[in-house]
């Protein structure tokens, strides 16, 4: 079984729309997956109470407010997806949990400085160091001032800048089906998929390791 936090303590930075995505990404690749939501408000459950089971691979959900969390054997994927203002402890949790650590980034100068002062603090959370974290730009316009910025930073952080996901309505669709770009036909989102490549290269090569 492998873990992928997806986290930053900045709200509305697109963490359920990562995590929702990145297990569509799993499911369809037949990886046994399971989603887990800790955020209180329980969107990336919500996502997954409209995906029907009997046209798309299955995710299974969980969430850590309802039971203990525990894993069947035949669990091969699971993405975390993780509540906002996150810090002390329950940081260091779900880092310990994690075999990968991903930051999602919006192009903003307050998202800017909240993931410069996140990142500094993940990076001192205990095991942090045995784990290998990167970060993606989200929701953004490539032909933009502001993104071509928050790319300068992104490139001055001591972690890896791996993907750019660009804003587009195909997240929105597919959200409200309870499904992700990789359950859809390969026409209708190719350039989003396009988009996704590196990321999910990294993370299979670290998963593999």
């Amino acid at each position: 079984m492998k873990t992928i936090l997806v986290v930053n303590a900045k709200g509305g930075c697109g963490k359920t729309t990562l995590s929702t995505n990145l297990a569509s990404y799993f499911a369809t690749n037949e990886f046994n997956t399971v989603l887990v939501d800790f955020d209180p408000q329980q969107s990336a459950l919500e996502w997954l109470k409209e995906r029907n089971k009997d046209y798309y691979y299955e995710i299974q959900g969980l969430s850590p407010f309802q039971k203990r969390l525990r894993f069947a054997a035949d669990v091969e994927r699971v993405v975390l997806d993780a509540p906002a203002r996150v810090e002390g402890k329950q940081l260091a949790d779900l880092v310990r949990r994690a075999d990968i650590i991903l930051v999602p980034v919006l192009p903003s100068p307050i998202d800017m400085r909240a993931a410069a002062t996140f990142i500094k603090e993940l990076l001192l959370t205990g095991h942090a160091e045995e784990k290998k974290i990167a970060v993606v730009a989200n929701r953004v316009r490539e032909n933009t001032l502001i993104y071509q910025q928050l790319n300068k930073f992104l490139k001055r952080l001591k972690i890896p800048f791996l993907a750019s996901i660009r804003d587009s309505q195909n997240y929105i669709h597919v959200a409200e089906a309870g499904l992700g770009i990789f359950d859809m036909p390969w026409y209708l989102v190719s350039h989003d998929i396009e988009q996704w490549k590196p990321l999910v290269r990294w993370i299979n090569r670290n998963l593999d390791d």
